[in-house]
Formats: C-alpha cells, sequence, structure tokens
C-alpha cells in the first residue's frame, strides 16, 4: 500500500489475521476483506485498527501494518486532463 494512512481511514484486510473477541477474549479469524477503522497510529507502520459489527460493538482492535491494509475510499481521486 502506497498511501499513508490517516486517524479514522476505513481499511479491509488484504489476508486472515487471527483475532480474539474485544471483550469475551474467545478466539476469532478474520477474513481477507473485512473492513475497520483505524483509531491509532504507532510510530513506523503500523496501526491500530478496531473492527465492529453493524451496530457499531467493537469485537476486535489491534495493531496491525500498512501492508496487511487495504485503504478504502468514497471518493475518487482528481486526475488533471
Amino acid at each position: 500500500m502506497n498511501d499513508p494512512l490517516t486517524l479514522h481511514a476505513t481499511v479491509a484486510l488484504l489476508e486472515e489475521v487471527r483475532a480474539t473477541h474485544f471483550e469475551s477474549g474467545a478466539p476469532l479469524l478474520l477474513r481477507r476483506g473485512d473492513t475497520g477503522t483505524v483509531v491509532m497510529l504507532y510510530d513506523g507502520d503500523a496501526y491500530e485498527v478496531e473492527f465492529a459489527d453493524r451496530s457499531g460493538h467493537t469485537y476486535a482492535m489491534l495493531p496491525l501494518t500498512a501492508n496487511r491494509l487495504l485503504l478504502l475510499r468514497d471518493v475518487p481521486e482528481r486526475v488533471s486532463a
């Protein structure tokens, strides 16, 4: 990924990741394509990403490096003609 991630950026996983449930500690498998939100920027190339259900309840939060994430966009990039 070439674009730097910013706080509150929406990202998708590029690979499966093992995690534990945020509240219960139960083991989870996050799949490629699962989406999350960047909630903290660490020094270097790491980010804390929160994964939540459609109701907004967090089910996983974990540090991930940029090479495991795809930045999702909701507006097209402008180019000069």
